[in-house]
């Protein structure tokens, strides 16, 4: 028998990360010592009061039953709590907060409540290839590229986006490939032409908590207006090196809330329980604001690793702007990326290509420091041997 996909999955590109999986497991099979500078999965443990809370959370029987498909009360009312003392946002944990099995599930499954079969959705390029992909092709949306240039410091060109016809768009910052960063008043003017276009605004927070050198990022609710049009996507993957336990959150405006919650009343049953109770008492760490020594402690770690990274890239001649934000460096190779990392991988250093996250990606190579500093200085001593 034959079977043929549906349309929708037949136009989808290759998932490059699901490649470069591939890639490294046959190369490891061969016994090759390999550095992965390539997938942003946290190398650091989850902070011990969290791995506490998981064992005593999962070893309770009544914690092992269905949840809610908008999540457990007290997780929203967790959430609302630490926008309120993050942000100063205020938020109704009925009405506008919900729990996703992880932000990308959430971001996927958003499109399928508000784009109609033909709707024009802006995606950033180069990004996250889920907006694109999973999200905007799945629900049969055309996916309409908004570059994000060197030249703009890799920010949408407010005055050159042309937004007739749009029905949403898609943001993040700080921004996963390139590591930017934007102000309140950067997310001030996204959300003036959203409201008079009548555009919703999907903004993934994801890197909100991993910042460097003073730099703290906004949530888009904080700007006026924002209710009205926006829907803000969080994690605690990367805030809390959780991204095995799926647990993140959406929060805004409430009919937006409303409709992913219709679509996940029909797919899912929530997080688990115990997940949602671990992920709570994660938030709840933090004090007036500031997250607990832990978390600083980690980012002090990657601001380390990152430094070493950028020495290293930058004696081997790839330019790349020390970013405020993310576990990534976005470096320019200004010429094919797939050819480099083709090159680097031959030296056993595993990168991202840029063009894997759009064709404005392409000239340039993504890294992670999600690796120990003496590994990413070996790295660097295997890029130089490489390349010079």
């Amino acid at each position: 028998m034959r079977f043929q996909l549906a349309e929708r999955v037949k136009r989808l590109p290759p998932y490059l990360f699901a490649e470069l999986e591939k890639i490294i497991d046959e190369k490891r099979r061969q016994g090759v010592d390999l550095i992965s500078l390539s997938i942003g999965d946290p190398d650091l443990p989850p902070p011990p009061f969290v791995l506490e809370a998981l064992r005593e959370e999962s070893s309770n029987p009544k914690n092992h039953n269905y949840s809610f498909s908008q999540g457990e009360p007290y997780f929203r009312e967790a959430v609302a709590e630490w926008y309120k003392k993050r942000f100063k946002v205020d938020l109704d944990p009925k009405r506008e907060v919900i729990a996703l099995i992880g932000s990308k599930e959430g971001i996927a499954n958003f499109s399928r409540a508000f784009v109609n079969p033909g709707d024009r959705v802006l995606v950033p390029d180069p990004a996250y290839p889920v907006y694109a992909n999973g999200s905007t092709l799945l629900s049969d949306g055309i996916p309409v590229p908004m570059p994000l240039l060197e030249e703009n410091d890799f920010k949408p060109d407010i005055d050159s986006l042309d937004l007739r016809g749009i029905k949403m768009m898609f943001l993040n910052y700080p921004n996963n490939p390139t590591g930017s960063v934007v102000t309140k008043d950067d997310l001030k003017a996204i959300v003036d032409i959203a409201r008079e276009k009548n555009v919703i605004v999907c903004y993934d927070n994801a890197y909100s908590e991993i910042t460097f050198d003073g730099y703290r990022a906004p949530s888009i609710l904080e700007v006026n207006g924002a209710m009205e049009v926006a829907i803000e996507f969080h994690s605690c993957s990367k805030t809390f090196n959780m991204t095995g336990d799926r647990i993140g959150f959406a929060v805004g405006n409430s009919e937006l809330i409303d409709g992913l919650t219709k679509v996940k009343s029909q797919i899912d049953s929530g997080p688990p329980v115990y997940i949602q109770k671990v992920a709570a008492k994660a938030l709840q760490s933090y004090v007036n604001g500031e997250p607990p020594e832990y978390l600083k402690w980690v980012n002090n770690v990657y601001a380390e690793r990152r430094d070493v990274l950028l020495k290293g890239l930058r004696a081997v001649g790839l330019k790349a702007k020390k970013p405020l934000a993310t576990f990534y460096v976005w470096a320019k190779c200004g010429g094919s990326s797939m050819e480099l990392a083709s090159k680097l991988l031959e030296a056993g250093v595993i990168v991202t290509p840029g063009i894997g996250f759009g064709k404005y990606g392409e000239g340039y190579i993504r890294f992670s420091i999600t690796q120990p500093k003496e590994r990413i200085e070996e790295a660097c001593e295997r890029m130089m041997r490489a390349l010079l």
